[in-house]
């Protein structure tokens, strides 16, 4: 864990990050912060018809509310889906579908979402970050060499921003750790809010 940083917890606080993602881990330690990771274990079916900001939204706060947490502990939980129109791209169940995925992405603009929540024994905050990516129009032979990777099999999308993944996209409008999977700077605000978290003097 990290031993500075810009940011800290409040004395007699704690964080859990309801998360497995490393990418989570790794922009919370950046900033400095200290933190348990215990991942939830929710259901995240989408419900029929239901869009990607309410969905992202619901199922981190089914993981805020499955985490079990201490006294004076706040608890983090994040879900990211990404959206083409009215269709979610979850993580694709192998390489068949990766591909199909990103030819679908390619030339295209869509939606990443990312619902957050933070609770505690008080209260609890839901909050949603939003950033459209286009691609680039992909060679049939780019898609089956990312694939071949490994990088997209366990991604929203079929792709890491983060990753060889940046090879694919022409721009980003909006948060871009948004796209990694957590709008970091929405999120510090509301932990700064909720007296979580102070800057390091």
């Amino acid at each position: 864990m990290p031993e500075s940083g810009l940011y800290r917890l409040r004395p007699g606080r704690s964080l859990l990050l309801a998360s497995a993602s490393p990418r989570r881990r790794e922009m919370l330690e950046r900033v400095g912060l200290n933190f348990v990771v215990r991942p939830a274990e929710v259901d995240e079916s989408l419900l029929p018809a239901e869009p990607a900001s309410e969905a992202a939204q619901r199922l981190a706060a089914l993981k805020a509310r499955a985490a079990e947490t201490k006294a004076n502990q706040a608890v983090l939980a994040a879900d990211t889906l990404v959206a083409l129109g009215s269709e979610i791209l979850g993580k694709p169940a192998g390489p068949e579908e990766a591909g199909a995925m990103l030819r679908m992405l390619s030339g295209q603009e869509h939606q990443v979402v990312t619902g957050y929540c933070l609770r505690d024994a008080d209260s609890q905050t839901l909050g949603l970050g939003l950033s459209r990516v286009r691609f680039r129009d992909l060679r049939p032979d780019e898609i089956e060499a990312y694939v071949a990777s490994g990088e997209p099999l366990d991604k929203a999308g079929a792709y890491a921003i983060q990753g060889m993944g940046a090879a694919l996209v022409k721009e980003v409008s909006g948060s871009y750790t948004n796209v990694v999977g957590l709008p970091l700077a929405a999120v510090l605000e509301l932990m700064l809010q909720r007296d979580l978290i102070q800057p390091v003097e």
